[in-house]
């Protein structure tokens, strides 16, 4: 069974530890338009939707329910080359910082080679323990989606992609 939107929105709200009252604070409807949401009987306005993918630290299409993209191991005949593929990084900072990295995976090993290390985010350290060469092997070894995501201790949130 399909989860409705109702069902998905409470989940990634209950998720975050926020309560309908304080979702409601934040982007300046009631706690009772938040229930109606939650029981699927009303809609949030389409101006909200961005301020609540935010908040709940999830993508539009998470949100609305379109399929999240899975993380797979491509078969050895189906694989692209790893220089062809794009590593993708989203950080969503607890200081309202929404950075996201689009490298191509040829640059991204030329990097490592060269010994550089990724930027911080606002002195966040939430990248600094991502081993990047680990997650080119487990690329060349087919590994495709979402293939590192991390919660800091500060409520930073970093989702790293291949594609």
């Amino acid at each position: 069974m399909n989860e409705t939107f109702g069902q998905r929105f409470t989940r990634l709200r209950k998720q975050r530890n926020i309560t309908q009252e304080e979702l409601g604070e934040r982007i300046g409807v009631s706690g009772q338009a938040v229930s109606k949401w939650e029981n699927d009987a009303s809609m949030p306005d389409i101006s909200l939707l961005v301020q609540l993918s935010e908040i709940l630290g999830v993508s539009l299409d998470e949100l609305l329910g379109k399929e999240v993209p899975t993380t797979k191991v491509v078969p050895v005949e189906e694989r692209k080359n790893t220089d062809e593929m794009v590593l993708r990084i989203r950080v969503d900072s607890t200081e309202g910082d929404k950075v996201t990295v689009n490298l191509p995976m040829a640059i991204v090993k030329m990097g490592i080679k060269l010994g550089m290390t990724m930027p911080q985010i606002n002195g966040n350290e939430a990248l600094k323990d991502i081993d990047f060469e680990e997650v080119i092997k487990l690329v060349d070894a087919g590994l495709v989606g979402e293939i590192v995501t991390v919660e800091s201790a500060e409520g930073d949130h970093v989702r790293i992609y291949v594609e």
